[in-house]
Formats: C-alpha cells, sequence, structure tokens
C-alpha cells in the first residue's frame, strides 16, 4: 500500500483529514471545525482558500502583515538564516543579530528608548514592560510602588499581566481577581461628542484628569506605571483628543509614574510615523511592540526601555545578573533575520512616507 504524500507542501495545500485535535484560538471550535475556513498561501494583499480563490486581506493579518503577505526579502532572509544559525541560546551567549536589530530600533524610536528586551508576542512584551516597572522601581528604593493603572476597553494582550491592566470583560471574566491592585482610566470614546469630528477627536483630552483621580485615591508613591495604547485597537480604533497623551504624561513626570505606550498595533508605519509615540508627539518610558516588528512572518515581540531605566539596572557588579527574566526564543535568529528584512523593506519602499501622506 502506497504511503500518502505527507511533505510540508501538500500538508499546508490540502484539508486535514481530522480537524479535532487543533484547539483554536479566540474561536467557536465547534462552529469552524463544522465548516473549515482553510487559508492555503498568500502573497501581496491576498489570502487563497483551499479552491485557491483569492480573499483581500483588509486587516493585514492581525495588523501585522504591514508590508503585505510573501514579501521576497523577508522570505529570502528568513530560509538563509535557518540554514546558516536556526537557534542560538539567549542566556549567556547570543547570536549577532538582536545585537544589529536592537540598534536599528534605538535608531528608529522616538526620544531616548535605546535599549531593546526582545520577547516572542506583544502579550509577552507587555508582562515583560510590568517586571521591567516593578524591578526598576525596587530598585530605586521604591518597592512599594506596585499598582498598575489601564484603562477601560484596552487590549494589552492574553499574559496574566495583561489581563490584569486591560479592560476587555470577556478577556478577563473567566480567569479569576487576577493581579491585585490594578486600576482603570475611562476610555476616550464619546461618539455622541465627536460624532462629526474630522481627524482627530475634539472631546476627550480632559478624561486624562482621571489619573489624578486615581493618584488621589491610591496615593502616587503605590503607583509603578500607566500603560495605554496611543490608539486603542481591539476597542474600534479610538484615536486620542489632541493633549490627551500630553496630559498623561505630564501627570506621570509630576508624580515619578512610568508611562507606557503599549505600540503593539500602532508600530511600524500604521500611523504614517514609525510609531504613534512620534505621531502624537509623547515620548514614553517604556514601548511595547510586536506584529509588524517582523511583519507578521515570525513571532517576535520587543520593549522599548529608555536609557534611565536602562540604566538604573546596570548599578550592580559586573558580573551579576541585572534581570532576572527571559524566553528561550528572546532574539531569536530567525526573528531578527525576519525583523531586519521588514525594516529595510519599509524603508527603501518608503511605506512609512506613503502612509502618513494618505
Amino acid at each position: 500500500m502506497p504511503r500518502p504524500d505527507s511533505s510540508l507542501s501538500t500538508l499546508a495545500s490540502q484539508a486535514p483529514a481530522d480537524v479535532d485535535a487543533y484547539w483554536m484560538p479566540f474561536t467557536a471550535n465547534r462552529q469552524f471545525k463544522a465548516a473549515p475556513r482553510l487559508l492555503v498561501r498568500a502573497e501581496g494583499m491576498y489570502y487563497h482558500d483551499i479552491d485557491d480563490r483569492p480573499i483581500l486581506d483588509g486587516a493585514a493579518g492581525l495588523w501585522c502583515c504591514n508590508a503585505g503577505h510573501a514579501r521576497p526579502r523577508i522570505v529570502q532572509a528568513i530560509q538563509q538564516q535557518a540554514a546558516t544559525l536556526d537557534f542560538a541560546p539567549p542566556f549567556q551567549m547570543a547570536s549577532p543579530l538582536p545585537f544589529v536589530l536592537a540598534q536599528r530600533l534605538a535608531a528608529l524610536a522616538p526620544g531616548r528608548l535605546n535599549h531593546v528586551f526582545f520577547t516572542n508576542s506583544g502579550s509577552e512584551a507587555v508582562d515583560t514592560a510590568m517586571k521591567i516597572a516593578l524591578a526598576y522601581h525596587r530598585l530605586r528604593g521604591e518597592g512599594h510602588r506596585t499598582r498598575f493603572i489601564g484603562r477601560e476597553k484596552a487590549y494589552h494582550g492574553v499574559g496574566f499581566g495583561g489581563l490584569s491592566i486591560g479592560g476587555l470583560p470577556n478577556n478577563r471574566k473567566t480567569f479569576g481577581p487576577l493581579l491585585p491592585g490594578s486600576d482603570f482610566l475611562r476610555h476616550t470614546l464619546d461618539l455622541e461628542r465627536n460624532a462629526f469630528s474630522p481627524g482627530l477627536p475634539r472631546h476627550g483630552a480632559e478624561l486624562a484628569e482621571d489619573l489624578e483621580r486615581l493618584i488621589a485615591l491610591h496615593d502616587a508613591s503605590t503607583i509603578a506605571a500607566v500603560f495605554v495604547e496611543p490608539i486603542a485597537g481591539s476597542a474600534g480604533v479610538i484615536l486620542p483628543a489632541p493633549g490627551y497623551l500630553q496630559r498623561l504624561r505630564e501627570i506621570c513626570d509630576q508624580q515619578g509614574i512610568l508611562l507606557v505606550f503599549d505600540e503593539v498595533i500602532t508600530g511600524f508605519g500604521r500611523v504614517g510615523n514609525a510609531f504613534a509615540a512620534q505621531r502624537f508627539g509623547v515620548t514614553p518610558d517604556l514601548m511595547t511592540l510586536a506584529k509588524g516588528l517582523t511583519n507578521g512572518a515570525v513571532p517576535m515581540g520587543a520593549v522599548l526601555a529608555s536609557e534611565v531605566i536602562h540604566d538604573a539596572f546596570m548599578q550592580g557588579p559586573p558580573a551579576a545578573i541585572e534581570f532576572f527574566h527571559g524566553y528561550t526564543y528572546s532574539g531569536h535568529p530567525l526573528a531578527c533575520a525576519a525583523a531586519l528584512a521588514a525594516l529595510d523593506t519599509y524603508a527603501e519602499e518608503h511605506l512609512f512616507e506613503r502612509a502618513i501622506a494618505l
């Protein structure tokens, strides 16, 4: 009896014999598996289904394929790196690529966000940023700063940290009390007052004063960081009113609170500038990235940290580990190769400039 063709290209292009084993994320599994919608290839702006019908990808994957699918430079970079160095341990060793990529990102980032900690996703980046914030305050003798402030309707991934500061009820309600002490700013969506506002909403900047209310309630000395998406993505692409982010920055500076921008969605040209921080003229202390970092080709995330935060970790003995945190795949060679090729693609095709012109 001949063996079925099990080559990867064949497996990836035909309907699987059994779909039960795969537990799909954020999906009504039983409904999907009764009539699977399977994608077998992608190129440019289109997916192709199992019958080779083209499907316009109007969402750029999950807001991650900023330059379209199967870009040749990125594909070639991944292939070449896989054949050269497929893995390098990130603890106590490294390949050259994460150092090169970190420098590229630091040059692209606003202000003095010039140090990069690599993760594998946006969710991991958020949880990493939370740990950096807690450790930073402890290093400065302010270990009592343990509270995080998020925002209603916010999405910061699905780790326990991100869920604890995220404001989407369906994501939170199944998983218990989460991290203690988190609180929330009101969201700025006001359809009634902003229904006919061209460009940025006219109303909502005053809601930044919510932070003052929470400071009065909890005391600034207990608050480690405020996390916001400059543009709230999963909540419906909610733009900030002029002055809103600036006011949050002012209050955080006055009270010694770190301001963290979650730019997992907004990063890498989606708002025209490389990052929304530049678009709105506000530089955070920490910034989380993922999605467009590799153009969606390989999982990767990152946290950009200011020089002040990074240097606070570098005060002990040179042989001591400064931050007891990391992942097996931090700075993975394939992900770094994909990210460097993605940055080259964005730059050579002037995609950020073309986006801002729109």
